[in-house]
């Protein structure tokens, strides 16, 4: 199947100007990296190229909704809360945990994946896109996707995290994730992203125009790769990061990204994926470990994931105080509420060894050396 060009792709989108030339390096590289990817059915290389299809027309409807209504570039930010840590460490259930307060705004699964007309507070929650995205995912989450369900929280009223944020512009981690293209996790590595958090600026704008809450909550694996430009955007977001044995993180997000990518390739191997996945998350870490060297003023609130398990009350409160939140009677009411209906294993039991993906408890402690070493007390 021939490739087009990234050009033709960003015109087809209807960007142009300094949108089209911030998103061309990205694109260029994932486009590069997807004709190179030599393990991808024509089916799944066929579904990488509508996933950035799909990214290139969610850019274009927040800047087109953004020229026809100038009022969304006044909206202000007000210290964001970023979610950080390996994947597999509490983050999502944290993130939805704190979103479930309705003083809190995070992006939820069925806006970021229909944007456009901006969201209003008046219809948020009778919005038709929402019953659409859950169709979405009932048609489509069920044989060889159906463990995803497992292992990650979907669904409309859920949070979603910033790397489909990330991906539009195409300065994210996902078209990796997705379907395994080194090439372009090799030019996200070195990238200048500031770019891309431009775009998740105005994503929040956007967002957050017609239907504002008190703070924003965010999350996502990849911002340890780039916390000077995420900071660069937002100089005054507060940082948390969760911990938990990185051991345990490696199979599970083994286990993870395997069915996620079975729809697009015919055979996965157990071992390569081990070994990409293992020194991609430690790439981060090691990014964010020698950032927070370098600035060990910056305040960031570290987390036990063994402590939000057994008591996420109060580990909620925790992040609350840290980032001088109300914890309200009905904060505490909407964790716990959440926390009741949505046990781990409400899609069943995400199951996982790490001797499955070529790995050893000795060779992962042995990458995460300094990770551990920085943070054992949290492990």
């Amino acid at each position: 199947m021939e490739i087009p060009t990234a050009e033709e792709m960003l015109d087809q989108a209807g960007l142009d100007g300094e949108i089209a030339q911030g998103t061309l390096p990205g694109l260029e590289a994932a486009l590069a990296a997807l004709g190179a990817e030599s393990g991808l059915t024509a089916a799944g290389r066929d579904r990488a190229l509508a996933q950035f299809r799909d990214n290139l027309a969610r850019l274009s409807a927040i800047v087109a909704d953004r020229a026809a209504h100038p009022g969304i570039a006044e909206v202000q930010i007000d210290r964001p809360v970023f979610i950080l840590g390996l994947p597999r460490c509490g983050t999502s259930i944290l993130h939805a945990l704190i979103g479930a307060d309705p003083q809190i705004r995070t992006p939820l699964q069925w806006e970021v994946a229909a944007p456009s007309p901006p969201p209003e507070a008046a219809t948020f929650a009778s919005d038709p896109r929402a019953a659409g995205f859950d169709a979405y995912v009932a048609e489509n989450f069920t044989g060889a996707w159906a463990d995803v369900l497992k292992a990650h929280p979907i669904g409309a009223r859920i949070p979603q995290e910033c790397g489909m944020i990330l991906e539009t512009p195409f300065q994210g981690i996902n078209p990796t994730m997705l379907f395994r293209l080194p090439g372009y996790y090799d030019w996200y590595r070195q990238a200048d992203t500031r770019f891309g958090y431009r775009v998740h600026k105005m994503w929040l704008q956007h967002l957050a125009w017609k239907n504002p809450r008190r703070r924003w909550v965010l999350k996502v694996q990849e911002h340890a790769h780039h916390l000077p430009e995420l900071l660069a955007t937002y100089p005054d977001a507060v940082l948390v990061q969760p911990h938990r044995d990185p051991v345990t993180v490696m199979a599970s997000i083994s286990r993870l990204i395997e069915v996620i990518r079975i729809v697009s390739f015919d055979r996965i191997d157990r071992a390569e994926l081990g070994h990409e996945l293992l020194h991609l998350w430690h790439d981060g870490q090691k990014a964010a470990l020698a950032w927070r060297a370098a600035n060990p003023a910056f305040p960031v609130l570290d987390l036990a994931f063994r402590d939000l398990i057994a008591d996420p009350v109060a580990v909620v409160r925790r992040v609350y105080e840290y980032a001088d939140l109300d914890f309200t009677p009905q904060s505490r009411a909407a964790v716990e509420t959440f926390w009741r209906e949505h046990p781990a294993d409400k899609h069943g039991q995400h199951r996982y060894e790490l001797a499955d993906y070529g790995l050893t408890r000795e060779r992962v402690e042995t990458v995460y050396a300094d990770y551990i070493a920085a943070y054992g007390d949290y492990l």
